[in-house]
Parts: C-alpha cells; sequence; structure tokens
C-alpha cells in the first residue's frame, strides 16, 4: 500500500535539517531549490556543512545569513557574473567568522558522492597529477593499484546527512522524474542519510510507471516530497520557467555590500512565509516573461 510523504517545505526542512548537518541542495544549472535554501534560512538553521559541485547564490545566500560553518565544493561563483561575495568575504583572512573550506576538482566531488552511493569507503581517480589540490586538502590520498602497480588519487566517501533534489514531477511516494541537464541528484541521494524531494508538479503513480526510464530518484528513499512551483527562481526548471538571468546580472551589485545584502534576505526570505509570498513579491510580469514556451518530445510505446 503507497504511503503519501507530501507535506509542506516548512515541515519538510523543520524535519530532515538540523543544526551541524551535512547538507546537499542539488541541480547542476537548472533544478537548484531556492524555495529550499530560503526556508533553511527562515528557519535559522545553524552550523551547517553545505556540499555541491558548483555552489552558487543559494548557497551564497546560506552563508550571509549566517547558517553555514563549512563549504565542500570543487566550483563557485556567480554563473557567468562574477563572484560570490558572501563566500569571498568569509573567506579572507581578517573575516571574524571565517568559513571552513574544502576543495576538490569536479570529478573528485563526483567521486566522492559515488562512493557514498555505492556504499564504498573511497574512490580512485587520476585527474590529481600536476595540480596543488592534493597539497592543499589532506584528505586526497593516495592508493597502490592492486592490479597495475599505478600510484592512484583517492577521495573519501561523502555520506550527506540530507540532500534535496528538485525535479520537474514526483508523485506523492516520491518517485521523482528528471528531464534536461542532470548533475549528481542521483548519486547524492543514494549516498544522503535523508532525502527531500521537491517537485513542480505533483502527479499521480500511473504517470510516473507509463515513463519509467525518466524516474531519477525512487520513493523508497525519499523522506519527505514537497509540492513547490516555481521553487528554483532565478534558477530554472526545464519545460516549466527559464532561468531568470537579469537577476544573475543584479546579484552582483546586490551582493557585493552587506546593506543591500541584508535587504534583500529580509525582503525576499524573512520578509515572506512561503514560495507563494516570495511569487507574488516577484510579480505576475516576471512570471509571464519566464514561462516557458511548450516544446513536446515524442512519447515511448513501452508495450510488449
Amino acid at each position: 500500500m503507497s504511503v503519501s510523504k507530501l507535506c509542506s517545505m516548512k515541515e519538510a526542512v523543520a524535519e530532515s535539517v538540523h543544526d551541524g548537518d551535512q547538507v546537499v541542495i542539488e541541480g547542476f544549472t537548472h533544478l537548484i531549490c531556492f524555495a529550499a535554501g530560503h526556508e533553511i534560512i527562515r528557519q535559522g538553521k545553524k552550523n551547517l556543512t553545505t556540499t555541491r559541485l558548483t555552489p552558487d547564490l543559494v548557497y551564497d545566500q546560506l552563508i550571509e545569513a549566517g547558517c553555514v560553518k563549512k563549504l565542500v565544493f570543487s566550483w563557485a561563483g556567480n554563473p557567468g557574473v562574477g563572484s560570490l561575495h558572501a563566500l569571498r568575504r568569509r573567506s579572507e583572512k581578517s573575516s571574524a567568522s571565517r568559513l571552513e573550506l574544502e576543495e576538490y576538482s569536479h570529478f573528485g566531488m563526483v567521486a566522492r558522492f559515488l562512493a557514498g552511493s555505492a556504499g564504498l569507503p573511497f574512490w580512485p581517480l587520476r585527474n590529481y597529477r600536476g595540480t596543488d589540490l592534493p597539497r592543499a586538502n589532506e584528505l586526497i590520498r593516495q592508493v597502490k593499484c592492486p592490479y597495475t602497480g599505478e600510484e592512484l588519487a583517492t577521495v573519501p566517501a561523502v555520506n550527506p546527512d540530507v540532500t534535496i533534489v528538485h525535479c520537474q514531477r514526483a508523485d506523492r511516494e516520491g518517485n521523482a522524474q528528471v528531464w534536461g541537464l542532470m548533475g549528481t541528484q542521483k548519486e547524492a541521494a543514494f549516498a544522503s542519510k535523508r532525502v527531500i524531494v521537491v517537485a513542480e508538479e505533483i502527479v499521480d503513480s500511473s504517470v510516473i510507471r507509463r515513463d519509467p526510464n525518466r524516474t531519477l530518484i525512487p520513493g523508497f528513499i525519499v523522506n519527505h516530497v514537497v509540492h513547490e512551483p516555481w521553487g528554483c527562481h532565478p534558477s530554472y526548471a526545464q519545460g516549466y520557467y527559464d532561468r531568470d538571468n537579469d537577476f544573475y546580472v543584479q546579484w552582483e551589485e546586490i551582493s557585493r555590500d552587506p546593506k543591500t545584502y541584508a535587504d534583500y534576505l529580509q525582503e525576499f526570505v524573512h520578509g515572506c512565509a512561503d514560495r507563494k509570498a516570495y511569487m507574488k513579491k516577484v510579480g505576475d510580469g516576471l512570471i509571464q516573461r519566464l514561462k516557458a514556451k511548450p516544446r513536446p518530445c515524442e512519447g515511448v510505446d513501452y508495450g510488449f
């Protein structure tokens, strides 16, 4: 018998994100769940270790809000625009609240999630030859291949406390379907102790079963399901709404100054009870401008 895991974002974050947790908000270019990040800020979670290959604006906002003590990553920035200024301010030697930083290559981070999802203690790889990263990060080590004798780099498995995955559609049991660009959503979810699935659309399980190859996250590893349309803005969700490029450009100036940064968080995060209130503040004009134009993909016959 199926069990509904549907709840509000407030309930999901309160039950699954705790002070001191290692948290992953997944997504690559699109499906980055700003709504979850904003709720974590509203609930005042502290001492988090935030982890992701490419932390961008939502992680920077968590840092500015005082939620983060450590960042584990391979690249960080405002994509196509510039720096993350909260991260920069708290990475400088003079910072009174300096962040702990743990840096890898992109594939090094992928390998950590692969090891965690497979239940392995580490993952071997070759891509640290000729770099200074092993000198900067003592967790990047070496092992001798038992078959060839070759010296390989290794990275430790990562098993986050909670991974938050945004998807286009899911059923109430947590079976989550994704299309378009993918990151390490599946690996991070399987490596994690708890999983929150956030969906643009909640559909009947029969819809999921009709197109099984799109199911990236199976419901049996999911703890909470949240219905949150427009939960990725200013990021995008393929087929639902476009990326708000103007916001990313404007963010460069907003985030440079701690005063304008604090004003933004007060108005659009603390000043909004939930995502619905946030979208009302953003306005219908922007919603209409970013709404995706239909471009359907032909269906597949799974008959036998």
